[in-house]
């Protein structure tokens, strides 16, 4: 990627060397190497996932997230708020689910935007 910053040729790389899971019910197949199509979130393959791997796993998509959430599956929320108004939109955390979450870290950027870490109390399957 010639003419691009250090910081996108990095996360190209990383991108492109992760093992990925699109969960999608109409998506008929994927376009970047490395990745597979799953047609309903399991929460059982994920903890599965999640113990067999040395590596983060990571959600993103605020509905993805939700259901990851509500089954007591993630241990960290790394937010960024960012300061535009366009109205409407999903919901950043899940209806129905308490979580006392740990401030870990903040960090301000000069646009006026926000990264918030927390850690979460994840919930391990008792089996």
């Amino acid at each position: 990627m010639p003419g691009q910053p250090p910081s996108v040729r990095e996360f190209t790389g990383i991108w492109q060397a992760a093992e990925k899971i699109v969960f999608s019910v109409t998506l008929q197949s994927v376009s970047s190497a490395r990745t597979r199509i799953e047609r309903n979130f399991d929460p059982g393959m994920i903890r599965q996932l999640k113990s067999a791997t040395k590596h983060d796993v990571t959600v993103v998509g605020a509905d993805l997230a939700g259901q990851a959430i509500k089954a007591g599956l993630v241990d960290e929320l790394q937010l960024f708020v960012v300061p535009i108004v366009v109205g409407g939109g999903k919901r950043v955390l899940p209806n129905g689910v308490r979580s006392d979450l740990e401030l870990l870290d903040t960090r301000r950027f000069a646009s006026g935007a926000v990264y918030l870490r927390y850690r979460a109390p994840c919930q391990r399957d008792p089996s």
